[in-house]
């Protein structure tokens, strides 16, 4: 069992890593039915697969059930409504524990939910893929999808507790495996850079589904958010703005694909920390080889690193459009994570959107 902390002082709360964990929820969960109920919130491709396993890992614990259709388009205000009913038709009490078993959908949407009912409930993550597992499910920020962007509508609120069982990974569709795995090379190019040598020489086995390396890696990148969210919980001091890394461009991507799976969340972030290395480059700030080295992994690992690749075929000018609705943006200025190297990220405030929508024309 592999343990990590996140210190929040009193919204402090532990990440559990351990092959077979599902099978055992009730050595971590019965503490919450002690003093009140669960509600166990999935998706029907997850109920398919996992809630049984959850279900019988509790053994005698009783838990209700409430399964959402699967997609990104389930984190909307029209399933955030019909989950708030659903919940307080079961009579969700403030001592009950919500449980979020799947991926980065269903936790954002559980989490906000469990937020704003009865002005705060408790919840559980239980990440089923691995960008939930490896990012999401950490660090408290919950949010819902609107017509202006992505994550517009949230709230910060911390889980109660995570347990992460790498072998749900096993019933994954590949695709979603590399859409996650694009998170975890995120902590090496941040501010560490032999994690991205380590991405480098064990991708092809993570990928792969070897236990020992997708266990490293999730253990290596949940403690790692773990340190920034500790030191910059709220996203007030810039330091955890290094976890955006790609999201600019990403969520750029997926607004002008329509938060569809045509371009999953994962492949947006890839795409996007490619170009993110290349504008970096592009203004000298990095070495062209770099953004090389970077986009050459990405695309060996099957994810997109082209505005082609990723099903985008426009202009600039729309891309930097859907930007202007980022919820980093102030005074009117966008702050974009840019790079001087591999694991040398930083925060700029002071970038040209015009020369974001220049550079991104020369992409097409």
């Amino acid at each position: 069992m592999i343990r990590v902390d996140v210190g929040l002082g009193d919204r402090s709360y532990p990440i559990m890593i351990e092959a077979g964990l599902l099978d055992r929820a009730a050595d971590h969960l019965a503490g919450f039915a002690r003093n009140g109920r669960l509600v166990v919130v999935t998706d029907e491709a997850v109920a398919a697969t996992q809630l049984p396993r959850l279900l019988a890992g509790l053994g005698d614990i009783r838990a209700e059930t409430v399964i959402l259709p699967p997609g990104e388009t389930t984190k909307s205000w029209t399933m955030l409504e019909r989950l708030t009913d659903q919940l307080m038709d079961h009579g969700v009490e403030r001592s009950d524990r919500i449980v979020a078993l799947g991926g980065g959908v269903i936790g954002d949407l559980v989490g906000f939910a469990a937020s704003i009912l009865k002005r705060g409930c408790g919840f559980v993550q239980v990440p089923t893929t691995l960008l939930a597992q490896v990012d999401s499910s950490v660090g408290g920020k919950t949010a819902i999808n609107t017509r202006a962007g992505k994550n517009l509508i949230g709230a910060f609120h911390q889980p109660d507790l995570v347990l992460i069982d790498p072998t749900t990974l096993d019933t994954l569709p590949q695709r979603q495996v590399r859409a996650g795995y694009a998170e975890v090379v995120k902590y090496g190019l941040i501010d560490d850079f032999d994690f991205f040598s380590w991405c480098e020489a064990h991708a092809a086995a993570l990928l792969a589904g070897d236990p020992d390396a997708r266990t490293e890696a999730i253990a290596h990148s949940v403690a790692a958010k773990a340190r920034v969210v500790a030191a910059d919980e709220r996203e007030t001091t810039g330091t955890r703005a290094l976890l955006n890394l790609g999201h600019t461009f990403g969520h750029a991507l997926e607004a002008e694909t329509g938060f569809s799976d045509r371009l999953l969340h994962g492949e947006a972030v890839a795409c996007g920390m490619a170009l993110a290395f290349r504008f970096s480059a592009a203004l000298d700030l990095c070495p062209g080889q770099d953004a090389a080295r970077v986009a050459r992994h990405l695309d060996q690992a099957g994810l997109p690193t082209t505005l082609r690749a990723a099903y985008v075929d426009t202009d600039g000018a729309t891309l930097v459009g859907h930007m202007a609705h980022d919820k980093k943006m102030a005074g009117g200025r966008l702050p974009f994570l840019l790079a001087r190297g591999i694991g040398q990220t930083f925060l700029a405030k002071d970038v040209d959107l015009n020369e974001v929508a220049a550079f991104l024309d020369g992409e097409r």
